[in-house]
């Protein structure tokens, strides 16, 4: 069976291409494979952030292969690895930044996949989907965090209709960040990963952590988890916090050591 994906390395930042067949489908077996590759970007320090899209013009990832489910016989509650379809429905400690470019067709578990990457930019002629009530399945991540990322009724219209959402109307949701002339995705997605490059190394795990951790909780709650989170500890105890403000006293840009 031919490989889901590609990676190409450009410095601190891995490019992700779903790239299997014409809609870069995913298998379980392919969604394990993906648990592991995003493991191990998690687990490698030169690597500090992703960028994730898929190949051609078309699709971005119609999500689940559902041919070769008719062919194999696989079932919706396969193991599709620790953090779930495709790695990113519920990641373990997982908090460097992915840039998602939406180059297309985004439906079912790509679009799910989508939902868990942190800046999204989609190219203008993208559609947005979550057609599983078509084929009798549930989608999981879709129904856990689409309401969190858009008004309600929005969300449970899209799930239970399956309509289609085009670029425009996403971004005035407020599901994608920004919408580009088609083929320009990965181009905006590699800026943004540059200006994140420029940044101080530790805040963004801090962010993501902080983020992650009281997205269901009170303020009150939020803070003595703020106060608990360990990428919150390393910025208040670094070399970093001390640059910061000695470059705003002395004019000048600071020098981020990521430590």
């Amino acid at each position: 069976m031919p490989e889901a994906f590609e990676l190409q390395e450009h410095e601190s930042v891995l490019e992700v291409t779903l790239c299997r067949g014409k809609a870069n489908t995913i298998t379980a077996e392919d969604s394990r494979q993906l648990n592991r590759m995003w493991e191990g970007f998690r687990d490698n320090a030169t690597q500090r952030f992703a960028i994730l899209t898929g190949k051609g013009e078309k699709f971005f990832s119609a999500g689940w292969d559902l041919k070769n489910v008719a062919e194999s016989g696989e079932v919706s509650d396969s193991d599709y690895g620790s953090g779930g379809f495709g790695g990113l429905n519920h990641p373990r400690n997982l908090y460097k930044p992915i840039i998602c470019a939406v180059n297309g067709i985004a439906c079912g578990g790509g679009f799910e996949m989508m939902l868990g990457c942190d800046i999204i930019v989609a190219e203008e002629h993208s559609t947005f989907a979550l057609p599983e009530i078509n084929v009798g399945v549930l989608p999981d991540c879709g129904v856990v965090k689409l309401r969190r990322r858009i008004p309600y009724h929005v969300a449970v219209e899209l799930m239970m209709t399956g309509r289609w959402m085009d670029a425009q109307e996403a971004k005035h949701w407020g599901l994608v960040n920004h919408v580009v002339p088609q083929g320009e995705g990965l181009v905006k997605a590699r800026e943004i990963a540059d200006q994140l490059e420029a940044g101080p190394p530790l805040l963004y795990p801090a962010i993501k952590q902080v983020l992650r951790m009281t997205e269901t909780i009170s303020e009150n709650e939020a803070f003595s988890v703020h106060d608990a989170c360990s990428t919150v500890e390393k910025v208040n105890r670094s070399e970093d916090i001390k640059e910061g403000a000695l470059a705003f006293s002395e004019k000048r840009k600071p020098v981020w050591r990521g430590k």
